[in-house]
C-alpha cells in the first residue's frame, strides 16, 4: 500500500517537534546549571589524590630513572614509619552511604526530578498536540520488531514498518541531538539525556565525596610493593663503546 504524506506535515510537524525538542534541551541545559550545587573537594581530599597521582605516575614509569633514585621514591612512599602510602592506607574507613547521606540522597532526588517531571510534560504536550501522524519513512526497509519503537501512536497492524510516526520522532529526537548540543553548547553540556542516565546508572554524581581514601591508598601500596625496576638504559655505555652488554639482575 503505498501512502503519500502531505507537504505541510513538513512546516507543521517534523520540523517543529525537532525545534521544540532541542528548545527544550537548551532551556533544561541552563536551568540543571541554575540549580546545580557543586560539592567542592576538601584540601585533605586534594592532597591524597594528588599523593595517588604521583605514586602511579612514578611506579608506571620508574623504567626512565635509575635504581639508586627509584628506591629512595619507593622508600618515601612505603617506609613503614613515614612512607605517606604507609600512613594513607591506615586511615579509617570514610566511605558514606548515599542513602544514609542526606546531601547525596538531596542531589539524587533533584536530578530525578529535573530529569524525569520536565520530560513527562513535554512528552505529554508532544503527544496531545501531534499525535497520530506520520511524517517520514526510513529509506530501507525494517522487520515488523521495529513497529513498537517507530510507530508510537499509530495502531495499523498492516503498514510497513519503515514508516515514522510523530510520537516516535519526538523520542528519537531526544537522543538524536546530543550531537547538536554538542556544538552548540559544548561537550560538557546538560542537555544531553543519554550522558545523564549514563551518569546516574554508575553513580558519578556521588565524586570524591564518597571515595574510601583507606581502601585506595592500601590497594596502591601493594601494587608499589610487588613493583619490579629495571632501568632502561643499563649497560649503555657498553653499548655505545660497541662493547658486549651483560643483563644483571637488578634486586626489587
Amino acid at each position: 500500500m503505498d501512502i503519500t504524506l502531505d507537504p505541510g506535515i513538513r512546516v507543521w510537524i517534523f520540523a517543529p517537534i525537532a525545534f521544540i525538542t532541542f528548545l527544550f534541551g537548551l532551556a533544561m541545559h541552563y536551568v540543571r546549571l541554575l540549580v546545580a550545587s557543586e560539592r567542592k573537594p576538601t584540601k585533605e581530599q586534594i592532597k591524597d589524590s594528588q599523593i595517588m597521582m604521583r605514586s602511579r605516575i612514578i611506579r608506571m614509569n620508574s623504567r626512565f630513572v635509575c635504581a639508586r633514585a627509584y628506591h629512595m621514591r619507593k622508600s618515601y612512599f612505603l617506609d613503614e614509619d613515614k612512607g605517606v602510602l604507609s600512613i594513607g592506607r591506615k586511615k579509617p574507613s570514610q566511605q558514606k552511604n548515599m542513602m544514609t547521606d542526606p546531601m547525596a540522597a538531596q542531589e539524587m532526588m533533584k536530578g530525578q526530578f529535573l530529569n524525569m517531571i520536565p520530560n513527562v510534560v513535554i512528552g505529554y504536550l508532544i503527544n496531545m498536540l501531534f499525535s497520530g501522524f506520520l511524517i517520514a519513512k526510513v529509506p530501507f526497509p525494517l522487520t515488523f520488531r521495529f513497529k513498537s519503537m517507530l510507530q508510537r501512536g499509530v495502531e495499523l497492524p498492516e503498514l510497513d514498518p519503515s514508516w515514522i510516526s510523530s510520537a516516535s520522532w519526538y523520542f528519537i529526537c531526544i537522543f538524536g541531538l546530543r550531537r547538536l548540543y554538542s556544538l552548540v553548547l559544548g561537550d560538557n553540556n546538560q542537555a544531553d539525556q543519554a550522558r545523564l542516565m549514563e551518569q546516574q546508572m554508575n553513580g558519578m554524581a556521588s565524586g570524591m565525596a564518597n571515595q574510601d581514601m583507606g581502601a585506595a591508598f592500601k590497594k596502591e601500596w601493594e601494587e608499589f610493593t610487588v613493583s619490579k625496576h629495571k632501568f632502561m638504559l643499563v649497560g649503555i655505555d657498553r653499548y655505545l663503546a660497541g662493547l658486549p652488554v651483560e643483563v644483571k639482575k637488578i634486586s626489587n
